[in-house]
């Protein structure tokens, strides 16, 4: 069975992640979207919840696997006898950071292949970065994302809200 790991903070999930997610399901017995722990990111969504809201995302796709992971990657491909990881790739500018970190991968364990999509040309601009500052800011970020993560989005700000308004 050939499985391919795709890791991400996925806080929160876009149209890119997703399409990304259905063009791998075709191409793998398995994709593992790898919710990933950023100490670097301040996420809008728990652990817990991004793994909820992916696979609500996910549900029509028998294939696709969610789990979380902390650690090295290359550790969880390991765990989850994966053969491949996947990345996506929206700009050149991404390639520099996404070709270092394979490389390093490949460094500690070599049988570490990555794997580059690319998005399809509606979804080459979202990230998640981007979607939540359209959020935030109180413009229209449906189009960007999958429809439960519309409706998480907004909870999450209402929620948000609330707790200032005290």
């Amino acid at each position: 069975m050939k499985r391919v790991l795709y890791p991400g903070s996925f806080d929160p999930f876009t149209n890119g992640h997703m399409d990304l997610v259905e063009r791998a399901a075709q191409l793998f017995d398995q994709v593992i979207v790898a919710v990933a722990i950023n100490l670097e990111k301040h996420p809008m969504f728990d652990l817990v919840e991004r793994e909820k809201i992916i696979e609500e995302c996910c549900r029509h796709l028998h294939n696709v696997q969610v789990v979380s992971f902390q650690g090295l990657l290359v550790d969880a491909m390991v765990r989850l006898n994966a053969q491949a990881v996947l990345r996506g790739l929206r700009a050149f500018s991404d390639f520099e950071y996404e070709l270092q970190m394979a490389l390093m991968n490949r460094s500690l364990r070599a049988e570490c292949e990555t794997i580059f999509m690319m998005p399809t040309a509606n979804n080459s601009f979202v990230s998640s970065r981007m979607v939540k500052e359209v959020a935030c800011l109180g413009g229209d970020f449906a189009q960007y994302v999958p429809a439960p993560v519309v409706k998480a989005v907004r909870r999450k700000l209402a929620e948000n809200n609330r707790g200032h308004e005290s």
